[in-house]
């Protein structure tokens, strides 16, 4: 994975709450493969009309968040399936943090797991960084992970809470056979002084 320190990038206002799995990606895409071009499918359903046209008015169909980075939305994000196609479909269209007032648990998870940052602000704040972005199309915001700091767009900084374990990870850019490769010459001293103590064991 690719190590996380600090993102500074456009931020897409997503004014919705409760976005659930299936609206990431609907049910009928969660087959298909990574690298076929899975972005394609993120929020499906209301990106495209039922002819597969771009609906204007969603906030990723306009130019200045067609290639956001960060999505600021509402509570409750991630809520649905454990499918992590669902995070699969995000992290390859291009966003390496979203920004809510809440996460279902294991979507939260899931993110962490792929290289994702789920950073967790108030309501208010939520809102208010929104409104900014929508004012200012194309404004950034700026995620700093060693120091748990977002700066919103018109500067003002706001603190976010992250486990140590998970912060480490995305700071390393390791997933779970990174975290255990960082011990393999442990690892395998404790293998040829097993063996050498009791060759007898498999």
């Amino acid at each position: 994975m690719t190590p996380f320190t600090v993102i500074t990038a456009v931020a897409a206002p997503l004014e919705m709450s409760n976005v659930d799995t299936d609206k990431l990606i609907p049910n009928r895409f969660f087959r298909k493969a990574r690298g076929d071009g899975l972005q394609r499918y993120l929020l499906h359903d209301i990106r495209f009309d039922a002819d597969g046209n771009e609906r204007p008015e969603f906030v990723l169909n306009q130019a200045p968040y067609r290639n956001a980075n960060i999505l600021v939305t509402g509570a409750n994000f991630g809520c649905g399936s454990a499918r992590e196609a669902a995070v699969y479909v995000v992290v390859d269209y291009g966003i390496r943090v979203v920004i809510a007032p809440s996460f279902s648990d294991i979507y939260y998870g899931n993110m962490l797991q792929n290289g994702m940052l789920p950073v967790v602000l108030p309501d208010e704040v939520c809102g208010k960084l929104r409104m900014q972005l929508r004012e200012k199309p194309g404004a950034h915001i700026s995620v700093d992970l060693e120091s748990q700091s977002v700066t919103g767009p018109d500067g003002s900084d706001y603190r976010f809470e992250i486990d140590p374990g998970p912060k480490e990870r995305l700071l390393k850019g390791l997933d779970d056979v990174g975290l255990v490769l960082q011990h393999l010459p442990e690892i395998e001293a404790f293998e040829q002084r097993y063996h050498a103590e009791m060759p007898w064991r498999p």
